[in-house]
């Protein structure tokens, strides 16, 4: 590439973003390590040899780099991951290593894409070099987006000793409670729900890619990636996320409330008996759990993967409502995040898809009021929860159907905006009738 070529705006943009990008990798790496953890890129390196958390995520990140590809290297890609994974497999059993965390399989899938990064320094030129490191960092940033939110999280715990979980749990009686409705339901359905909930909560990555895939099905042959798509979306909700986790930290009903809290939880009545109504405070906890809740990410994924799927055939959009009410039901069921987490994370994710489509198609009045209504509104939710959570408390009839409505509003404001960003078709002309002869 010529460096008249990188003084293009572009080029400039996407390497400033590299930069900081790069930057606040080795800033997480060091966070880490000073509280004595490896850190992101350490724990993504350690993959290439040993056995990795995720297999199927990585599964799913070589899937996307494979956008780029042809069939025909499509199936070799997969054919050498699954061979090497199939050595990996077969070193292990030789030396009796037994895999006790993680997946014994995904090495291959990382490798295929470290492979492909090095291919396309070498043995590609021009668009076509562009076009596969594309693909290649498409891929690996899913896997750091995974390793970056677990090394946010370890920060959160060690540097947030106090949250704010009486705060929230008080709010929640203005929508009467949900975590503890949803628990004793998610209770009564034995382990089949308890299994299909938790596959849900735990594959969220995996279904985003299936849609990812959809959108991108056409790279290989316009030989360009679509201006917006939800990997996108999905990685700036990872990336901005924790940062509120950081400004209102909270640990969730089933360890404020509930035995996984220990001594540190105000009492063991989760799922069974809704907290009292008493004067919330900041309450310390220890620095091993995670200060992931407020907003729920999970609940913003799984609505931008709803969004998403929208556009997508008839199965694609059941799959997408049916990630979407299942997440909502496993948040809630299992005990991580209260229903104020979950009015919180909905406006989080359609103010950040909001942006994210404004900034592909050119910043306008419009799209300028929307994404600004919804940072207004989001703010507003979290200075609610924290300022007025005994008034909400106790006027759940007034609060409660506010706080919906609020929500709803930044909802209705996006899909009256989207449409009015679509294309129209153009009308059909219709032929004008011609005299007849008599």
């Amino acid at each position: 590439m010529s460096f008249a070529s990188w003084r293009q705006p572009r080029a400039i943009l996407w390497a400033v973003v590299g930069a900081v990008a790069l930057g606040f990798l080795i800033a997480l790496e060091i966070a880490a390590r000073h509280y004595g953890l490896p850190g992101p890129i350490t724990n993504q390196a350690r993959e290439v040899i040993f056995a990795p958390k995720s297999g199927p995520l990585l599964y799913a990140s070589m899937a996307l780099m494979m956008v780029v590809l042809t069939w025909r290297q499509r199936l070799i890609a997969a054919g050498a991951a699954i061979g090497i994974d199939v050595a990996f497999f077969l070193v292990r059993w030789a030396l009796d290593a037994k895999v006790t965390e993680g997946h014994s399989f995904g090495n291959g899938a990382l490798w295929v894409i470290l492979a492909y990064a090095v291919i396309a320094v070498t043995r590609r030129t021009g668009s076509e070099r562009v076009l596969l490191l594309k693909g290649v960092g498409l891929g690996l940033l899913l896997v750091a987006g995974r390793k970056t939110g677990d090394a946010w999280l370890l920060i959160t715990s060690k540097t947030r000793p106090a949250v704010l979980d009486q705060y929230v749990a008080t709010a929640d009686h203005a929508l009467g409670n949900p975590s503890w409705l949803v628990g004793r339901v998610v209770q009564a359905t034995g382990p089949i729900g308890d299994r299909v909930l938790d596959y849900v909560y735990v594959q969220l990555a995996v279904a985003a890619v299936v849609v990812a895939l959809y959108q991108l099905r056409n790279v290989a042959v316009e030989r360009r990636f679509p201006g917006h798509h939800l990997v996108r979306t999905f990685l700036v909700i990872g990336l901005l996320g924790p940062g509120i986790y950081m400004i209102f930290p909270v640990v969730g009903p089933i360890f404020a409330y509930g035995a996984d809290g220990g001594h540190w939880a105000v009492a063991n009545v989760w799922p069974d008996t809704p907290p009292p109504i008493n004067a919330p405070h900041h309450m310390p906890f220890d620095e091993i759990t995670p200060r992931n809740c407020m907003p729920s990410l999970h609940t913003a994924w799984a609505t931008t993967i709803f969004l998403h799927s929208r556009r997508g055939p008839r199965i694609l959009r059941f799959a997408g409502a049916f990630w979407l009410i299942a997440t909502l039901g496993a948040t809630l069921g299992f005990g991580y995040h209260y229903g104020a987490d979950l009015v919180a994370g909905v406006v989080f994710a359609v103010t950040i898809e909001a942006a994210l489509r404004s900034l592909d198609r050119g910043w306008d009045r419009s799209g300028i009021q929307l994404v600004a209504y919804g940072a207004t509104i989001f703010t507003a939710l979290l200075v609610s929860y924290r300022y007025l959570s005994m008034e909400m408390a106790g006027h759940p009839w007034v609060f409660g159907p506010l706080l919906i409505l609020a929500m709803a509003s930044v909802v209705y404001g996006y899909v009256r905006t989207i449409k009015l960003w679509d294309p129209k078709a153009a009308p059909v002309r219709q032929p004008e009738p011609q005299p007849e002869l008599v």
